[in-house]
């Protein structure tokens, strides 16, 4: 079991979204969850790694030297197999720095047309855990489904309404918040994560 003192532990965001979401995940551990912006850091990290693993790595070491607390950070997207893996690590930037994400989907969704056979695609959740600059632990989680032909579904974000979840038969857009944390990468990746704290 890893000895470190999780009363309280900083993610690696300032989304508040994502924030909340963690938050629900790591109810197991009875763990306090703040945000960078929470603790009062505005520094950034250049996320100049090639894998989702090398850029959660990043982030965790960096602003895990800027505050005591153990710090987590997660890196996440979309790839989809007909596009050779992209969006990939480029996911939030994928149609530009401002884009939004509808602005995202469209265009994943253009570069799909006339793709019949094979629309087969996965979410990829790298996490890793620091503190003091040192990595404590890391773990990942993936969920495979088939890109849509259009959008469906309001709840989520990204590209949750595109990603057909073929289980439920439903979109992530279309799941609500409890089923979505049951069967999302995230969620995997921290049941995976919750394992290695506590076994």
């Amino acid at each position: 079991m890893l000895e470190v003192d999780l009363r309280t532990i900083v993610l690696a965001t300032r989304n508040t979204g994502k924030l909340m979401e963690y938050q629900t995940l790591l109810q197991p551990l009875e763990t306090n969850v703040l945000s960078l912006t929470d603790v009062a850091i505005d520094r950034d990290v250049d996320e100049s790694g090639t894998t989702f693993a090398e850029n959660a790595r990043l982030k965790a070491l960096f602003y895990s030297e800027l505050t005591s607390f153990p710090v987590l950070a997660d890196d996440s997207g979309l790839e989809v197999m007909a596009l050779g893996g992209k969006p990939g690590i480029y996911s939030a930037r994928y149609a530009g720095i401002d884009a939004s994400d509808e602005d995202r989907n469209r265009k994943l969704l253009k570069e799909l047309e006339g793709e019949e056979n094979d629309r087969t695609a996965r979410f990829f959740c790298a996490l890793t855990m620091a503190q003091d600059g040192k990595i404590l632990l890391e773990t990942e989680g993936k969920c495979r489904g088939v890109i849509t032909y259009a959008p469906r579904g309001t709840n989520g974000f990204g590209y949750d309404p595109i990603f057909l979840f073929p289980e439920l038969d439903k979109t992530f857009a279309e799941l609500n918040p409890e089923e979505k944390n049951r069967y999302s990468h995230r969620c995997r990746a921290i049941r995976s994560l919750i394992a290695q704290l506590n076994p």
